[in-house]
């Protein structure tokens, strides 16, 4: 695991990025999404509002920022939180470029500003030595039937270990 640690006390409010996800800005992956001159303009704009209601990572397609549910921080595996503020800023760096983020031609699994996402949370996974157990894991979520899991884990190249229980 990089030195990204989660700042844990936080409460619901604005933070910048970097008070909530501290060290984010020497991650080789934030580096590889940031490498050009939005890096500035992300550390300096980007913020995290932790929001009281339970929920993961989204983000606020109003205002560019990374929405947080205050539990999820809190309690969160810090492995996971990192992969999924990685996830989170992809999807700011695709708002940043104009795509559309929640094209409904597509499920959820297939779209393709998902799967660009998903892609950058995996190439770190697999950096950080994540088996595909594992990864298959963290890509399983509540919102997606069994078939769009495999299919995304397969669309992503990773191997589904043979007994999983849904």
């Amino acid at each position: 695991m990089p030195d990204v640690r989660v700042n844990r006390k936080v409460k619901p409010a604005k933070y910048a990025l970097l008070e909530v996800f501290l060290g984010l800005d020497r991650s080789k992956a934030f580096g590889s999404l940031f490498g050009d001159g939005l890096r500035a303009r992300i550390l300096r704009d980007c913020k995290v509002d932790v929001v009281a209601e339970d929920t993961y990572m989204y983000i606020d397609a109003e205002a560019g920022n990374v929405c947080a549910g205050l539990t999820y921080l809190q309690t969160g595996d810090e492995r996971i939180l990192y992969l999924d503020i990685l996830h989170e800023l992809a999807h700011i760096r695709q708002w940043h470029e104009g795509k559309e983020l929640w094209d409904r031609r597509y499920s959820y699994v297939d779209r393709p500003t998902e799967i660009e996402a998903y892609e950058v949370a995996v190439r770190e996974a697999r950096r950080l030595g994540m088996t595909d157990g594992e990864i298959a894991d963290y890509l399983r979520v509540e919102w997606t039937s069994r078939e769009d899991h495999e299919r995304l884990c397969t669309r992503l190249g990773i191997r589904i270990p043979e007994s999983r229980a849904y």
